[in-house]
Protein backbone atom coordinates (compact mmCIF):
# COMPACT_ATOMS: atom_id res chain seq x y z
CA UNK A 1 0.00 0.00 0.00
CA UNK A 2 1.20 3.49 -0.79
CA UNK A 3 1.68 5.95 2.05
CA UNK A 4 -1.46 7.65 3.36
CA UNK A 5 -3.31 9.87 2.85
CA UNK A 6 -4.72 8.83 -0.53
CA UNK A 7 -6.93 11.17 -2.55
CA UNK A 8 -9.87 9.88 -4.63
CA UNK A 9 -11.80 12.11 -7.01
CA UNK A 10 -15.13 11.40 -8.72
CA UNK A 11 -17.08 13.88 -10.83
CA UNK A 12 -20.85 13.81 -11.27
CA UNK A 13 -22.68 16.08 -13.72
CA UNK A 14 -26.23 16.35 -14.98
CA UNK A 15 -28.64 18.53 -16.89
CA UNK A 16 -32.15 19.33 -15.69
CA UNK A 17 -33.90 16.50 -17.55
CA UNK A 18 -31.12 13.89 -17.77
CA UNK A 19 -29.65 11.21 -15.57
CA UNK A 20 -26.23 12.08 -14.27
CA UNK A 21 -22.87 10.98 -15.58
CA UNK A 22 -20.32 9.78 -13.06
CA UNK A 23 -16.69 9.83 -14.08
CA UNK A 24 -13.39 8.91 -12.55
CA UNK A 25 -10.15 9.52 -14.42
CA UNK A 26 -9.11 6.55 -16.60
CA UNK A 27 -12.37 4.62 -16.02
CA UNK A 28 -15.52 4.18 -18.10
CA UNK A 29 -18.31 6.62 -17.19
CA UNK A 30 -21.41 5.38 -15.40
CA UNK A 31 -24.94 6.64 -15.97
CA UNK A 32 -26.57 7.17 -12.57
CA UNK A 33 -30.25 7.58 -11.73
CA UNK A 34 -32.39 7.44 -8.61
CA UNK A 35 -33.42 3.93 -7.48
CA UNK A 36 -37.00 2.70 -7.79
CA UNK A 37 -37.58 3.59 -4.13
CA UNK A 38 -37.05 7.25 -5.05
CA UNK A 39 -39.19 7.01 -8.21
CA UNK A 40 -36.22 6.29 -10.44
CA UNK A 41 -36.30 4.05 -13.51
CA UNK A 42 -34.63 1.06 -11.83
CA UNK A 43 -32.46 0.33 -14.85
CA UNK A 44 -29.40 2.39 -13.92
CA UNK A 45 -26.89 2.35 -11.09
CA UNK A 46 -27.96 4.55 -8.18
CA UNK A 47 -25.87 6.06 -5.38
CA UNK A 48 -27.47 3.52 -3.06
CA UNK A 49 -26.44 0.64 -5.36
CA UNK A 50 -22.92 2.02 -5.59
CA UNK A 51 -22.64 2.21 -1.80
CA UNK A 52 -23.70 -1.42 -1.34
CA UNK A 53 -21.36 -2.45 -4.19
CA UNK A 54 -18.56 -0.60 -2.41
CA UNK A 55 -19.19 -2.45 0.86
CA UNK A 56 -19.35 -5.86 -0.86
CA UNK A 57 -16.24 -5.30 -2.97
CA UNK A 58 -14.27 -3.75 -0.09
CA UNK A 59 -15.09 -6.77 2.07
CA UNK A 60 -13.73 -9.11 -0.61
CA UNK A 61 -10.60 -7.03 -1.20
CA UNK A 62 -9.98 -6.85 2.56
CA UNK A 63 -10.42 -10.62 2.82
CA UNK A 64 -8.00 -11.23 -0.04
CA UNK A 65 -5.28 -9.21 1.72
CA UNK A 66 -5.94 -10.82 5.10
CA UNK A 67 -6.09 -14.35 3.67
CA UNK A 68 -2.81 -13.81 1.83
CA UNK A 69 -1.10 -12.50 4.99
CA UNK A 70 -2.56 -15.44 6.97
CA UNK A 71 -1.60 -17.99 4.30
CA UNK A 72 -5.24 -19.09 4.10
CA UNK A 73 -6.06 -21.07 0.97
CA UNK A 74 -9.43 -20.37 -0.58
CA UNK A 75 -11.22 -20.87 -3.89
CA UNK A 76 -13.92 -18.22 -4.20
CA UNK A 77 -15.82 -15.60 -2.22
CA UNK A 78 -19.19 -14.04 -2.99
CA UNK A 79 -20.45 -11.12 -0.91
CA UNK A 80 -23.95 -9.66 -1.11
CA UNK A 81 -24.36 -6.44 0.88
CA UNK A 82 -27.88 -5.35 1.82
CA UNK A 83 -28.53 -1.92 3.29
CA UNK A 84 -31.57 -0.77 5.24
CA UNK A 85 -32.47 2.82 4.40
CA UNK A 86 -34.62 4.58 6.99
CA UNK A 87 -35.41 8.00 8.41
CA UNK A 88 -33.77 8.81 11.75
CA UNK A 89 -34.35 12.22 13.34
CA UNK A 90 -35.58 13.67 10.03
CA UNK A 91 -32.52 12.39 8.13
CA UNK A 92 -32.69 9.61 5.55
CA UNK A 93 -29.74 7.30 6.05
CA UNK A 94 -28.58 3.72 5.96
CA UNK A 95 -29.12 2.32 9.44
CA UNK A 96 -27.85 -1.22 8.96
CA UNK A 97 -25.75 -3.05 6.39
CA UNK A 98 -25.56 -6.83 6.36
CA UNK A 99 -23.05 -8.57 4.14
CA UNK A 100 -23.75 -12.22 3.37
CA UNK A 101 -20.47 -13.92 2.53
CA UNK A 102 -20.20 -17.35 0.92
CA UNK A 103 -16.60 -18.55 0.97
CA UNK A 104 -15.44 -21.75 -0.69
CA UNK A 105 -12.25 -23.28 0.68
CA UNK A 106 -10.39 -26.46 -0.31
CA UNK A 107 -11.56 -29.76 1.15
CA UNK A 108 -9.81 -30.23 4.48
CA UNK A 109 -9.44 -26.47 4.98
CA UNK A 110 -9.89 -24.81 8.34
CA UNK A 111 -13.51 -23.59 8.52
CA UNK A 112 -13.05 -21.80 11.86
CA UNK A 113 -10.06 -19.86 10.55
CA UNK A 114 -12.03 -18.95 7.42
CA UNK A 115 -14.90 -17.53 9.48
CA UNK A 116 -12.46 -15.63 11.70
CA UNK A 117 -10.79 -14.06 8.65
CA UNK A 118 -14.16 -13.12 7.12
CA UNK A 119 -15.08 -11.30 10.33
CA UNK A 120 -11.70 -9.59 10.33
CA UNK A 121 -12.25 -8.51 6.71
CA UNK A 122 -15.62 -6.98 7.65
CA UNK A 123 -14.04 -5.19 10.62
CA UNK A 124 -11.21 -3.75 8.52
CA UNK A 125 -13.23 -2.76 5.44
CA UNK A 126 -12.49 0.94 5.07
CA UNK A 127 -15.83 1.62 3.39
CA UNK A 128 -17.86 0.14 6.27
CA UNK A 129 -15.59 1.89 8.75
CA UNK A 130 -16.39 5.21 7.07
CA UNK A 131 -20.15 4.84 7.52
CA UNK A 132 -22.40 5.44 10.53
CA UNK A 133 -24.66 2.47 9.72
CA UNK A 134 -24.27 -0.65 11.85
CA UNK A 135 -22.40 -3.22 9.78
CA UNK A 136 -22.50 -6.99 10.19
CA UNK A 137 -21.42 -10.08 8.27
CA UNK A 138 -23.12 -13.47 7.92
CA UNK A 139 -20.68 -16.20 6.96
CA UNK A 140 -21.16 -19.45 5.10
CA UNK A 141 -18.13 -21.61 4.39
CA UNK A 142 -18.31 -24.35 1.79
CA UNK A 143 -15.78 -26.98 0.83
CA UNK A 144 -14.97 -27.28 -2.84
Amino acid sequence: MNALPHIYIATAKSEVTSNLDLTVENLPALEIAPPIGFNGPGDKWSPEDLLMASVASCTILSFKAIAKASKMEWISLKCVSEGVLDRIERKTQFTKITTKAVLTIPVGGNKEKAVKLLHKAEETCLISNSLTAKSDIECEVLFG
